[in-house]
């Protein structure tokens, strides 16, 4: 059963595509948004939560972040899921094609119309898989998490981010060029980039350990160097902190011998 995003600003326009969507056998989850924004934050809430989604239904013109920015900013994750374009504009198909969209249909929709684009939709994540199923889960090259900045939708790369903190319903991504709240859980995100070498220190922080520099302990207590940021580590995570870090030393110690072995 295919998993969909319907996007549309016309609230009329979403229900109806939601509800005709709905109705197709083929589909069996059917999530709907206001706004390519809002839409993107979805998104990057399922990936973190590791649900699946199979293709986005959008609409083109709309206010603030349009369709087809939203479809270039896809090209940002690492598994993106497939795109159909649902609009009454007709002048925008080539660049939408171009973008890698399975189809473009124009309103008012035809439900014969829509059951072809789901059928694509079906056979390109048969031949495929669904989107991110083969992909190493978010733990190769890189993953992008959209956060909103003044009513602007910015992309940041997990690999700026140093350290993440709990805060209540949201996160605190940290990177070089500042924080940012995204609203998701410790939790998911902690098992969702653990492949990608973040590791828990206590029960509200999450950290990049290839930025960790220093493990210091003073009277007990142990903390790690970030940056300019000394984090502590809770002791129930204490020893597989620097299990972890004696591991990252002896790799290194290996790898330099074999480097020297072959001078």
């Amino acid at each position: 059963m295919l998993h969909v995003l319907a996007v549309d600003d016309e609230r009329p326009a979403l229900e109806e595509l939601v509800h005709l969507l709905r109705e197709d056998p083929r589909i069996g989850r059917v999530t709907g948004a206001e706004d390519a924004s809002s839409a993107l934050r979805d998104l990057s809430r399922m990936l973190v939560e590791g649900e699946r989604l199979d293709a986005v239904f959008l609409d083109i013109r709309m206010p603030g972040l349009d369709g087809l920015d939203f479809t270039r900013l896809l090209t940002g994750f690492a598994a993106p899921p497939h795109v159909v374009f649902v609009t009454a504009h007709d002048d925008c198909a080539v660049t939408a094609y171009e973008l890698g969209a399975l189809d473009y249909l124009l309103k008012p929709v035809r439900p014969e119309r829509l059951a072809e684009a789901v059928r694509r939709v079906a056979c390109a994540c048969a031949r495929t898989g669904p989107p991110g199923e083969d992909a190493p889960d978010a733990g190769a090259d890189d993953e992008m998490i959209p956060v909103e900045l003044g009513g602007r939708t910015r992309l940041v790369s997990r690999r700026t981010v140093t350290h993440v903190e709990a805060q209540g319903d949201y996160v605190r991504l940290h990177t070089a060029d500042g924080g940012y709240l995204v609203r998701m859980p410790l939790t998911a995100l902690t098992k969702r980039w653990e492949a990608a070498g973040f590791i828990r220190i206590h029960r509200s922080t999450l950290v990049a350990s290839a930025h960790i520099t220093e493990l210091r302990f003073d009277g007990g207590r142990a903390a790690v160097q970030i940056g300019d940021a000394l984090l502590p580590v809770s002791r129930r995570h204490t020893r597989e902190v620097r299990d972890l870090l004696v591991r990252r030393f002896h790799h290194a110690a290996d790898g330099a011998g074999d480097g020297g072995g072959h001078a």
